[in-house]
């Protein structure tokens, strides 16, 4: 079988590629640059991801194609018109891909959409899952809505297989972002306050996804259906903090303190987003993928802490 990874060169494009490598498959790996080319795969340059974008080379006797590629979440947002751009690549970009993809031979097309899809956050009591309405609330989970809805009609137009894929927080070896800035922070023994936050978070480990993909890509009874994926392990923040810290050898030093305060200095910040994605809860049922494919996480959670701990420490000494 033959795989497309579009996004092959990021975070989870070049695990993902490493293991259809390993697995004996064949990759034909998109990427955006000659900067970026994969070992052992057929690279193609695509350039910038949009309406117009030529896969025609990428997609050469491909079979199944996984979509990874995406203009994602920006701190600093510079654009004139944020909307205009998500949807150019993530929906625009989606279908232009997934037509082509058709028109090609592919017999499928796996979409790694968002968990945002679902919404921000659930309550103590809540998980969510794919029978929940979407409710996205920002502009690159509106986007990555309007390309699920798009893959559908699409699906229906050409016969072509759609699996759509909503993962949340995915950390692992080079994880950037606010997980990274967490390793960083456990690092350094630096004292945090939120020992009092009792929230429960859904993560999923890279190589947990990496086999969830595959085995979207390849089970007959994926075809036409949305999964949530997650670890199957929720867990607070002083819990994770915890964890890491023990993880890096460095055990965390968390203290007291109200939530409340934490959002009131969140707010006066700017950086209230940042600050509830630490306090808020946002738990997934993965129980869907397990039943439709008898899917289950190869690696647990402290398994994927560890080894993300472990490449962040590696990381460190080198640089």
């Amino acid at each position: 079988m033959k795989f497309m990874i579009s996004g092959a060169a990021g975070f989870v494009g070049k695990a993902l590629c490493a293991e259809l490598l390993r697995r004996g498959q064949s990759v034909s790996a998109a990427v955006r640059s000659e900067k970026s080319l994969i070992e052992n795969t057929e690279n193609t340059v695509v350039g910038a991801i949009d309406s117009n974008t030529n896969w025609a080379d990428a997609l050469r006797d491909v079979d199944v194609v996984i979509h990874l590629a995406a203009r994602v979440h920006i701190m600093r947002e510079s654009a004139t018109d944020p909307l205009a751009e998500f949807l150019k690549v993530n929906l625009h970009g989606t279908s232009n891909l997934a037509r082509q993809a058709a028109y090609s031979g592919a017999k499928r097309l796996v979409y790694v959409s968002s968990i945002k899809v679902n919404g921000e956050q659930t309550s103590a009591t809540q998980s969510f899952t794919e029978l929940d309405e979407p409710s996205p609330q920002d502009f690159y989970s509106v986007s990555k809505w309007q390309a699920e809805q798009a893959l559908w009609r699409i699906a229906q137009e050409t016969g072509l297989e759609i699996v759509v894929v909503r993962p949340p927080l995915v950390y692992g070896s080079g994880v950037k972002g606010n997980f990274a800035q967490m390793l960083a922070v456990a690092a350094k023994h630096i004292p945090l306050p939120f020992a009092s936050v009792h929230n429960r978070r859904s993560l999923i480990y890279l190589g947990n996804l990496v086999d969830a993909l595959i085995a979207c890509s390849t089970h007959p009874v994926a075809a036409g259906h949305t999964y949530l994926v997650c670890d199957g392990e929720d867990v607070s923040t002083p819990d994770l903090l915890r964890q890491l810290g023990y993880a890096m050898g460095c055990p965390a030093h968390l203290l007291p303190f109200p939530p409340g305060w934490l959002r009131t200095l969140g707010k006066l910040a700017g950086k209230s987003d940042q600050v509830e994605r630490l306090l808020g809860s946002l738990q997934v049922d993965s129980g869907k993928i397990r039943h439709d494919l008898n899917w289950a996480p190869p690696y647990t959670l402290q398994q994927g802490l560890q080894a993300t701990a472990e490449s962040h420490r590696r990381l460190g000494k080198k640089s």
